[in-house]
């Protein structure tokens, strides 16, 4: 331990010099509440020997006045230090604490696990480069193990430890602790947790926390002081997208002027070429100076001034980067928010928006979703409360100079101040978007097709379905270019037609002419169209009429996401599965040959994967059945199903 280094004897200046260069790590314990947070911590600076001898003096005493360990030593009470905290026995405020290992300094945030304390489980998470999620071993996973596992993703921490607490109730059980590990990574699979590890504790007795338990001979990993020691998070910082906020031009006399500000991320040296946004002039650096002295090269988070070879216009909120590698720079983005203010979010209402150096005014256009963080369901709502997170759309009235958070956290994070009372009413995450003008998939942009209620019509669908004799229904045709699906769906077209039914038949041709007219074929516009197609087709069913859609369709997870879009009660899927050969022999547009010889890329079947559909409602193959016989198909199954009688 750092305090126990013999340098403190013999060589103060060299003892605080190899304190100095340590690494840091900042973590956060969180997880639900009881499952033992300040406990972990307690014990982590217990048998670290980081406790002052009056501090451990004391805390035996509280142990058995307001301990929860039934009058013994009681590790939880070193965090929660308000009175609150200790009657109840729970966490409400972020507690910080500090120590050091030989190898590392830390700084802990003892984040609270009730939900109404949303807000400060997310400050505390902010700055975090890694969580520690506990799990209470008689419990398993917990809504507010999801709830923390969700806000955890959401502010980019890539390294997660879920330690498994408690297990001396559970007598250590090897089956229990991999029942928990299952049924999180079940869980967690919908998240981005990218460096996910388990460990079995118990933070009361300090089993697997600073040393190697007894009672867990099955378990070979590392303990958690080991684990947090030894973590790598040297790529976790942007090393490469040079960004430098101006924060202040420093000029204390005629022959300097400086700029000052903290590099939100990548590297700058000497001599190297920079552009100031939002002028775009451009420079060389001629000067990086420091209070400590001049330097070759500075780099994430060091705070610097840069002195120029030419004189630029710059102040506090522009911002110094490469001319190669430019952030975007917009006045309208996308963010998620999680909303920490008492008062509603109010659309429309102007706020302060605090983003790098710059401070401006702008407005929350609108409230795309709101996330349910105990089930990760979206639903929309038409404001956010205290503690709620949601996705929308704002306008500032100046460009801001950004990067997507997950890509670089400094410059794709912003709060929100209310201009009346000052008060910080949110913090925010910039979401990665394209440029104006291009497209892209928004299945996830928006609430899922089940959260969505039907408009408010004059005319019921049961008054639809009397008038037209029949059930609305989406039929998906999909199979390879030239399989026959379009000629199948303009057959049974024809035959819904002739017995008086209200049909309408859509195929990707039809939809790129108009809806789709500015989309490619690469996968993201294969997916961007079939989901405008499927907001066609719910509106043709939603005005009572059968739609017939012919489309290749070739992921299985977009058929599935059009299925929800729809709903799964009038959605069928037709797999035409003709044979990749016999296509060939049909394809007179020579979309086969232009494929093959590279011409076109993303070609399913060729140049790119079809997923033939999982459960198909129907499979059809038109080298074996005529036409004729296949549309019949359809229509007996659209017949056996009571969409038609």
């Amino acid at each position: 331990m750092s305090h126990q280094s013999d340098l403190i004897a013999t060589d103060i200046d060299a003892y605080l010099k190899q304190h100095e260069q340590k690494q840091l790590l900042r973590f956060i314990t969180c997880g639900s509440v009881d499952d033992g947070k300040s406990t972990l911590i307690g014990r982590l600076l217990y048998d670290s020997k980081m406790i002052y001898e009056d501090q451990l003096m004391q805390l035996e005493a509280d142990s058995k006045v307001v301990g929860t360990t039934g009058g013994k030593f009681d590790p939880a009470l070193l965090t929660d230090g308000l009175k609150a905290e200790r009657e109840q026995g729970i966490t409400i405020d972020v507690a910080y604490r500090y120590f050091s290992t030989a190898k590392r300094k830390f700084i802990i945030a003892d984040t609270p696990g009730h939900e109404q304390y949303t807000r400060n489980m997310a400050t505390g998470a902010s700055t975090a480069d890694l969580a520690v999620i506990l799990i209470d071993a008689r419990h398993g996973v917990l809504t507010q193990t999801r709830r923390h596992s969700f806000i955890v993703s959401l502010l980019g921490i890539r390294h997660v430890v879920v330690a498994v607490n408690k297990m001396d109730l559970v007598d250590f059980s090897e089956d229990r602790f991999n029942e928990i590990c299952d049924e999180y990574r079940s869980f967690a699979a919908r998240l981005d947790l990218p460096d996910l590890h388990f460990i079995p504790i118990s933070a009361l007795d300090g089993d697997n926390v600073v040393d190697r338990s007894e009672r867990s001979p099955w378990y070979t990993g590392s303990t958690l002081m080991n684990f947090l020691e030894s973590v790598y998070i040297g790529s976790d910082r942007n090393l490469q997208d040079f960004r430098m906020p101006v924060q202040l031009v420093n000029r204390p006399n005629l022959d300097f002027r400086g700029f000052c500000g903290t590099i939100a991320s990548g590297i700058i040296r000497k001599g190297e070429e920079i552009m100031v946004l939002p002028s775009r002039q451009k420079s060389r650096v001629k000067e990086i100076v420091t209070f400590d002295g001049p330097m070759e090269e500075a780099f994430t988070p060091l705070s610097v001034t840069v002195t120029l070879e030419d004189e630029i216009d710059a102040s506090r909120g522009d911002m110094m980067v490469r001319p190669g590698n430019l952030p975007n720079s917009r006045d309208r983005i996308e963010a998620m928010l999680v909303w920490m203010n008492p008062d509603a979010m109010v659309p429309g209402k102007t706020y302060l928006f605090k983003h790098t150096s710059q401070t401006m005014p702008g407005t929350i256009d609108s409230l795309k979703y709101r996330v349910d963080v105990n089930t990760l369901h979206r639903s929309p709502a038409p404001q956010l409360e205290l503690n709620e997170i949601g996705r929308v759309s704002i306008s500032l009235t100046s460009p801001i100079h950004f990067d997507a958070y997950r890509k670089n956290r400094n410059t794709g994070a912003f709060i929100i101040v209310d201009r009346i009372t000052n008060a910080t009413v949110a913090a925010g995450m910039i979401l990665d978007q394209t440029g104006e003008g291009s497209t892209k998939s928004v299945w996830d942009d928006e609430a899922e097709a089940g959260d969505e209620k039907s408009n408010i019509s004059a005319v019921s669908s049961e008054e639809r379905a009397a008038r037209f004799g029949q059930r609305p229904v989406t039929v998906l045709l999909t199979g390879l270019t030239g399989s026959g699906k379009t000629v199948i769906g303009h057959a049974v077209e024809r035959k819904l037609f002739e017995q008086g039914r209200a049909v309408a038949m859509i195929d990707g041709d039809s939809v790129r002419r108009g809806l789709s007219l500015d989309l490619g074929y690469t996968a993201d516009d294969r997916s961007e169209n079939l989901r405008r197609s499927g907001h066609l087709a719910h509106s043709l069913n939603d005005a009572g009429l059968i739609c017939l859609a012919s489309f290749v369709a070739p992921a299985e997870d977009i058929r599935q996401k059009v299925a929800k879009l729809i709903g799964a009660e009038r959605f069928i899927v037709v797999h035409v599965a003709t044979p990749l050969e016999v296509c060939r022999t049909r394809d007179t547009k020579g979309h086969y040959e232009k494929a093959d010889s590279g011409e076109y890329q993303n070609f399913p079947g060729v140049t790119a994967d079809y997923e033939a559909p999982e459960n198909p409602d129907l499979v059809l193959d038109a080298s074996d059945s005529s036409i004729e016989q296949c549309a019949e198909a359809v229509m007996e199954m659209l017949q056996s199903r009571n969409f038609i009688k």
